[in-house]
């Protein structure tokens, strides 16, 4: 239970730290890639995902055995 805050706080961050790219104005000389940002915010978000989702089979074998 202690990680899951650590994990929520950190996917958290991530999201407000991507909130500013969505108020861009569509300038086209952008420095930044919105779209490879998206790409690693979507990814952090299913490894997230996938570890909370094997954490809870974890447990739940254990307790069957």
């Amino acid at each position: 239970m202690k990680k899951l805050g650590i994990y929520l706080a950190a996917a958290t961050l991530v999201f407000a730290a991507a909130l500013p790219l969505s108020a861009q104005s569509g300038c086209v000389d952008s420095p930044e890639n919105p779209t490879a940002v998206l790409g690693v915010i979507v990814s952090a978000a299913g490894i997230g995902f996938v570890q909370i989702r094997n954490r809870i089979r974890a447990r739940r074998t254990q307790r069957t055995k």
